[in-house]
């Protein structure tokens, strides 16, 4: 039996707060000598839920430990008043109560009580009713699981509410409203295959002034929802039925939403997304007349303008339609509560449009999605750490060996102060004393065995980094015998804003190559202290407009004196900010994301000798999209100097041993066909010969384009967004000799 997690009751009267009032305590562990001669304290609890049933005065609560209690046949008759209901709970969960003597008898039975209110329990009958409220008032149950029969409301029960509550693998239904009951609110509950006898999830009759708000109900060949007989003045809002997922012998039984004749009397049905798709049988019957189309619906009754009547079995992809179910509710329908059946609040998903009322980010049904990942504000370049300069740090000092910097980003340099997921800054290591590497990872947490920047004493080393931000804060990590000097400018961050910018994953396509020429008019070295423009717009397939920012592998080649380059939006003055630093001679990459003003981004070339560029085109930002970011990690995935268990694939293991020469390398990434594409940071080490590395999606055909430049015998980083084809991407050794290499995933675009 699942429970779910413990959530706060619904109002459902203007006095429904526990009052102050003692609490009863029922154990019946060994250990917690319990006995039900006693008054229930915490030291000697009653044994039984009966014993403390019969005890308990208004305003008190009977705290349940977590166990199973069987042969249990409540019938409770104590009433509490509107200012001190009694309460029945389990703080924590876990209380199972198993119907009474050969479950002859309903297991909870409220009979002409008032003002009572169950939390987070479960209940169990295979015979009779799990609950029945039977001429009750004012009696509330709140995350109450049912299994086996399921629960009545009857006999002119008057102000009951059941939510977020679950009740599966029964044979329904779910919920019968009785016996001219009224003001009865269903809300936020699942109910799921409930009807594998033939009944129906939700039964309406003769109970007028029902409320059937944001449940999700599953049955198998039987009707979802119900209201029948005198059941007028009902509001049946923002409900999901899925009928069954196979074709059902008698399809007329299995109809989504059906209100009869009287029942049709001040009611109101809309906001609903109805899917009979599977079972065959109609969409609706109002009033005998049934319908498959809410077009059709609409039309007849001027019922259900907001409905849907489509699949709810869309699986998250590239080719994937619309869920309607997502940011598409009524918030102001009576009985909505403000979170969800596991007490999430609303989340607005950036990949849907907000079509509901309120705040238009409330999801149909009881459950809210919030796995919506984060979208990308580009931003900068911006310095937000110098150790230089006691930027980002309380004074100048080169940070020491084995030494930690911990940087606050939420609330700095126009990044938010809160909803932040991941941050991409252009990280450069200056003067180190000794060879080391950077491991840049989220605050708070041990640092991981990843490496962000490898470099050798001395020499200056810049590397583009995506890493999940907590507390506001990310970390640095000198992994090195000697002191170093760290830089970091922001490039952009991932949040939760809603309007943020969405990524493309696109190439690698050559955009630039100042050799060739590709993206110049003609091939020449940019000279000293030169910018170039480079149109990043209406190319390699990136749109005309709409595009925030671009993401590109940027090489340096054959320069002619030390210096470093700065990419920057068109337009800007160039920002005292570096994204690769090079020695006279050396070829050098760093992946940039760069804001696009005016359809360009810049070049300026800080040295004092001319420079041949190259960019590579990884993906563009885009105001409109498909797929958010789920920062991860680091975690490593690879390393071809030991043997590799991929997280995503533990049935697979990698042996130890070199990428040979002109060999290719592939990686398993995710066995989800929602991941597009993925961050990585990619380190060659121990290289036999100089060459490049080109990282690109599993399957296609090595492209002409680099991702890493090495020498003989260095370690040197650079992080990479490649799309994932196949669940898989592919490195490719091009040298002429055997070379490890270390990969760590940093996160991923996800649809």
């Amino acid at each position: 039996m699942t429970l779910l997690g413990a959530v706060g009751l619904p109002a459902v009267s203007a006095s429904g707060a526990a009052a102050a009032g003692g609490t009863l305590y029922v154990d019946n562990a060994t250990y917690a000598h319990c006995t039900d001669g006693g008054t229930g304290t915490q030291s000697a609890p009653f044994c039984t839920v009966g014993a403390a049933a019969a005890a308990v005065q208004p305003g008190q609560t009977v705290e349940i430990a977590a166990a199973e209690y069987r042969d249990t046949a409540l019938s409770l008759t104590r009433s509490g008043t509107t200012e001190a209901p009694i309460t029945f709970r389990s703080k924590s969960g876990g209380v199972r109560l198993v119907g009474g003597p050969g479950n002859q008898d309903n297991t909870i039975t409220v009979k002409g009580a008032d003002h009572l209110r169950f939390e987070n329990l479960a209940v169990v009958s295979t015979m009779r009713s799990a609950v029945v409220v039977d001429g009750g008032h004012d009696v509330s149950f709140t995350n109450v699981a049912v299994w086996g029969s399921g629960v009545r409301i009857t006999n002119s029960s008057d102000k009951v509410t059941w939510a977020r509550s679950e009740y599966k693998y029964g044979w329904g239904p779910a919920v019968q409203v009785d016996g001219g009951s009224t003001g009865t609110i269903l809300t936020t509950n699942v109910f799921r295959n409930v009807s594998a006898g033939g009944l129906t999830g939700i039964v309406v009759k003769d109970a007028p002034n029902t409320v059937v708000v944001a449940n999700t109900v599953e049955p198998v060949c039987s009707a979802g929802i119900v209201l029948d007989g005198t059941s007028s003045g009902a509001v049946v809002e923002n409900n999901v039925v899925t009928e069954s997922r196979d074709r059902c012998a008698d399809p007329a039984a299995a109809t989504g939403l059906t209100i009869g004749a009287s029942a049709t009397v001040g009611t109101k049905a809309d906001y609903n997304l109805v899917d009979p798709s599977g079972s065959g049988g109609a969409a609706y019957n109002w009033s005998g007349a049934t319908y498959q189309s809410q077009q059709a619906f609409t039309t007849a009754t001027g019922q259900g303008t907001h409905d849907f009547v489509e699949s709810t079995n869309w699986a998250r992809g590239p080719f994937a339609p619309v869920d309607h179910r997502i940011d598409s509710a009524d918030e102001n329908a009576p009985g909505m509560l403000p979170t969800d059946i596991s007490g999430a609040s609303a989340v607005d998903d950036p990949l849907t449009a907000n079509i509901g009322t309120g705040s238009g980010i409330r999801d149909r049904g009881a459950a809210e999605r919030t796995d919506v990942g984060s979208t990308f504000t580009p931003a900068g370049p911006t310095r937000l750490l110098d150790t230089r300069a006691a930027i980002g740090v309380p004074v100048a000092q080169a940070v020491p060996a084995g030494g930690t910097v911990d940087l606050q980003l939420e609330g700095v340099a126009g990044i938010p102060a809160s909803g932040v997921a991941a941050v991409t800054m252009n990280v450069t290591v200056t003067d180190p004393q000794q060879d080391g590497h950077l491991t840049v990872y989220p605050s708070g947490t041990s640092a991981p065995d990843s490496s962000s920047l490898n470099w050798s004493a001395g020499r200056t080393i810049a590397n583009q980094v995506t890493v999940p931000v907590r507390n506001g804060k990310v970390s640095f990590y000198n992994v090195s015998g000697g002191t170093a000097h760290l830089i970091a400018d922001l490039a952009g961050y991932y949040s939760d804003n809603p309007k943020g910018s969405l990524f493309h994953a696109q190439g690698p396509t050559r955009l630039l190559d100042t050799r060739a020429p590709i993206g110049v008019p003609v091939a020449q070295a940019v000279p000293a202290w030169g910018t170039i423009d480079l149109p990043a717009t209406g190319v390699a397939g990136v749109p005309v407009s709409g595009v925030t920012a671009v993401t590109m592998n940027v090489t340096v080649a054959d320069p002619q004196a030390d210096g470093h380059l700065t990419v920057y939006p068109h337009g800007d003055a160039a920002p005292s900010s570096s994204n690769l630093n090079w020695t006279a001679g050396r070829t050098i990459p760093n992946l940039v994301t760069v804001p696009v003003k005016d359809g360009k981004v810049s070049f300026y070339n800080a040295s004092g000798g001319a420079v041949q560029l190259v960019a590579d085109l990884a993906g563009y930002y885009a105001t409109e999209g498909k797929v958010t970011y789920r920062p991860a990690g680091p975690v490593r995935i690879l390393d071809t100097r030991q043997i590799t268990q991929w997280p995503e694939w533990p049935w697979e293991t990698r042996p130890k041993g070199t990428v040979p020469a002109w060999g290719t390398q592939d990686i398993p990434i995710n066995v989800s066909p929602s991941v597009a594409a993925v961050t990585l940071n990619v380190t060659v080490t121990e290289p036999g010969a100089e060459g490049h590395l080109t990282v690109y999606p599993h399957g296609d055909v090595a492209p002409n384009a680099s991702n890493l430049n090495f020498l003989p015998g260095e370690s040197i980083a650079n992080q990479v967004v490649v799309p994932v084809k196949d669940g898989k991407v592919s490195l490719y050794n091009a040298s002429g000799a055997p070379l490890h290499l270390v990969v760590d995933e940093f996160g991923a675009e996800s649809y």
